[in-house]
């Protein structure tokens, strides 16, 4: 069972507010004129059932518009945060 919806993979940078995380997701490619690396990060408010905590590796998935600047999900958790101890 396909779908067309976009999928992202980012690291949670905050997760206060209930429900919703905030994922930063990074993004690399080339300059096209000057060939630079260029490395371009943007932050997704998303919804989160599964209780993620900053530093999380996880992957988010579009969705219908949940409210004013939630348009995503958190689709599962690639890798938990090392605790800091």
């Amino acid at each position: 069972m396909s779908n067309t919806r976009r999928r992202l993979t980012g690291r949670v940078v905050r997760s206060k507010t209930q429900n919703t995380v905030t994922v930063k997701v990074d993004r690399t490619f080339r300059h096209p004129l000057y060939q630079k690396v260029m490395r371009v990060s943007k932050k997704f408010l998303v919804h989160d059932e599964l209780g993620t905590q900053p530093g999380d590796r996880v992957r988010i998935v579009e969705s219908r518009p949940i409210s004013k600047r939630k348009r995503w999900v958190v689709e599962e958790v690639l890798k938990k945060a090392e605790s800091a101890k």
